[in-house]
């Protein structure tokens, strides 16, 4: 089962947090939203998420209360619904600071205000639909760059379209992530005009941010997503270096 590909809860749902005892008035709300789930109240589960709630890319984001009701059993199936109802709200759950409360290594995220920012779980339901999403989109694709793992960012500056697909791991555990990229009048059924496999992703910092990095001979060229920043910085920027030089650098906004 794959784990929602956007950045901050990749992080912050390993072993590696560092959790602290939940304080009695975080275990009300948890309390509070464990018994919502119990009953199977929809509505009443609702009020606790916070939206857009971000799905698995490229499923779509739940965009609002009804949107959410509509798609709940897609979501909250039996096995998530029995982690959260079995779950004790003073050992199951851990308060990890700003990052918020997570339920056992990061299910489910609450911050502190008790609102459901993250849902860090797939159901079969949603591993089907992403297949099938994946294979549309595939087949929408110019032929050179149609096989892939999944799909991770598409990227749009104001010159180029830039995607991000994930290869697999190579041989030696390896990150693989390959970069396409047209200028941004061109479809993405187009051939690219450029490709660069064999991509890093690079951590910068515990705050979610990071970059994924693409070497060609002198060139790198590197895609900063922005998780947590200013109010004023951008999604994500692109960067590229000539011989370590910066001859290049773009804002870019996330299409998915």
């Amino acid at each position: 089962m794959k784990k929602l590909l956007y950045i901050i809860i990749i992080i912050f749902s390993s072993h590696l947090a560092i959790g602290q005892d939940l304080k009695p008035e975080y275990q009300k709300f948890v309390k509070s939203f464990i018994a919502k789930v119990k009953s199977n109240d929809k509505e009443g589960i609702a009020t606790f998420i916070t939206f857009p709630l971000k799905r698995e890319y490229p499923i779509t984001a739940v965009k609002n209360k009804t949107d959410f009701i509509k798609r709940y059993d897609q979501i909250f199936d039996v096995t998530l619904r029995n982690e959260i109802i079995k779950s004790n709200p003073a050992k199951d759950w851990s308060d990890v600071g700003w990052r918020g409360i997570m339920l056992n290594n990061g299910t489910l995220w609450i911050d502190t205000n008790g609102k459901v920012f993250a849902i860090n779980y797939q159901s079969k339901f949603e591993a089907d639909l992403e297949n099938k999403l994946v294979a549309a989109e595939k087949s929408k694709l110019h032929p050179s760059i149609a096989k892939f793992i999944n799909p991770v960012y598409i990227l749009e500056t104001s010159k180029f379209r830039i995607r991000i697909d994930n290869l697999g791991n190579d041989n030696l555990g390896n990150d693989n992530y390959r970069y396409a990229s047209w200028s941004i009048k061109k479809p993405m059924s187009a051939e690219p005009d450029l490709v660069i496999t064999n991509g890093q992703w690079i951590a910068d910092g515990s705050g979610g941010n990071g970059k994924y990095n693409f070497k060609k001979g002198a060139y790198l060229y590197e895609c900063y997503i922005i998780v947590m920043g200013e109010d004023s910085s951008p999604p994500a920027t692109l960067t590229i270096y000539q011989n370590q030089k910066e001859i290049l650098s773009q804002n870019a906004k996330i299409v998915k």
